[in-house]
C-alpha cells in the first residue's frame, strides 16, 4: 500500500476528530451560564481547524492558530462546562445489567489496535482509529446506547482531557525542532568546558542526568535521546570506552525516570489527573518521585559498571 493512500486514511480520521472538536464547541457556546465560553469555544475551534484543514492552509496560520491556544490556556481561558455526565446510580445500574459484558468493547479495541498495527501495512496510527471504530460498533452490539450518548461522551473526554491532550503532539514537534536547530551541539560545547574527560563515573552521571533534565523538559524520552546522546552519550562516555549498546540502553530507560518527574509527559502525569478528578494537581508526581530519584541513582551505577 502507497504512502500516498495511508496519508489520504490518515487524513480521515483526522477530520473525524476535527468534527468532534467542533461539536465539543458547539456544545460549549450552547451553554447559558458559561462565563469563559468564548475563550473555550475559540480553542476547540482552533484545534478543530489545524485537524481539518492543516495541510491545505499556510504554515504561518497553523503558527498562529498553535500560538493563540497557547494564549488562551495561559490566560485561564479553556474550562469545562455543558458535559452530560453519568451519575453514581446510573453507572450502577449498567454494572449490574451488563456485568462483565462491559470490558467487551474495549478488549475488541485493544486487540484490533495491536493485530491491525502489527500484521497489516496501515501502521500504528491507523490502527488506533480503525480499532476505535470497531470498538464503537461493539459499544452499540453490546449496550445499544442512544447515538446521542455518543457524542455526549466524547464531549465529555475531550472536555476532562482538555488542553493536556495535545500536549504530545506539540513536544514531538519540539523535539525535532531542537534537533533540526543544533540544540546538541550547544550543550555538548557548554559540557564540555564544565565536566573533565575520562572520569567514567562523571561522564555517566552527565548522561542519564542530562537525559533525566532533558526529558522532564520535553516530557518524552525518545524526543531527547537524539539530542543527548549527541552531546553527552559520545563524546564522555563511548567516546571514552563505553559500551555504546549498554550506555544507549539504560540511557534511555534513565530518561524514562524523568518522565515520572515532569508535567510535560501529559499522558502519565496529567491526564490521570483530570480523568479521576484529582484534588492535587501534581499528585501523581509526588507519588512518582522518590521511585524516580532511586532508580536514576541505580541507572548511574549500573552504566558506570557495566558500560566500562
Amino acid at each position: 500500500m502507497s504512502e500516498g493512500i495511508l496519508n489520504n486514511i490518515l487524513e480521515i480520521f483526522y477530520i473525524l476528530i476535527g468534527l468532534q472538536l467542533l461539536y465539543t464547541a458547539f456544545r460549549i457556546l450552547k451553554s447559558s451560564d458559561h462565563h469563559k465560553k468564548y475563550g473555550t469555544a475559540l480553542f476547540w475551534i482552533l484545534l478543530a481547524t489545524t485537524f481539518i484543514a492543516g495541510p491545505y492552509i499556510p504554515n504561518a496560520l497553523n503558527g498562529a492558530f498553535i500560538i493563540a491556544m497557547g494564549l488562551l490556556t495561559l490566560f485561564k481561558q479553556v474550562t469545562i462546562k455543558n458535559i452530560v455526565d453519568v451519575t453514581d446510580k446510573e453507572g450502577n445500574s449498567g454494572a449490574q445489567k451488563y456485568g462483565n459484558k462491559l470490558f467487551v468493547p474495549a478488549v475488541i479495541l485493544a486487540i484490533a489496535a495491536i493485530a491491525v498495527s502489527n500484521w497489516t501495512p496501515l501502521g500504528g496510527a491507523i490502527g488506533l482509529g480503525v480499532s476505535s471504530i470497531l470498538g464503537l460498533i461493539a459499544a452499540y452490539i453490546v449496550i445499544k446506547p442512544k447515538m446521542r450518548y455518543v457524542f455526549y461522551d466524547s464531549d465529555r473526554l475531550t472536555q476532562q482531557i482538555g488542553t493536556v491532550g495535545i500536549l504530545p503532539q506539540f513536544l514531538a514537534a519540539l523535539g525535532v525542532l531542537f534537533t533540526v536547530s543544533g540544540v546538541g551541539d550547544v550543550i555538548s560545547k557548554g559540557i564540555s568546558t564544565v565536566l573533565p574527560e575520562g572520569n567514567h563515573l562523571i561522564g555517566a552521571a552527565a548522561y542519564i542526568l542530562g537525559m533525566v533534565l532533558f526529558t522532564m523538559l520535553m516530557g518524552n524520552a525518545f524526543a531527547a535521546f537524539t539530542v543527548i546522546t549527541a552531546s553527552i552519550g559520545i563524546p564522555f562516555v563511548i567516546a571514552q570506552g563505553g559500551d555504546p549498546v549498554i550506555a544507549g540502553a539504560l540511557a534511555m530507560t534513565g530518561g524514562f525516570c524523568g518522565t515520572l518527574l515532569t508535567p510535560m509527559a501529559a499522558n502519565f502525569n496529567t491526564l490521570p489527573v483530570a480523568l479521576l478528578e484529582m484534588k492535587e494537581e501534581f499528585g501523581v508526581i509526588k507519588a512518582q518521585a522518590p521511585v524516580a530519584i532511586i532508580m536514576i541513582i541505580i541507572h548511574i551505577a549500573l552504566m558506570y559498571v557495566w558500560a566500562f
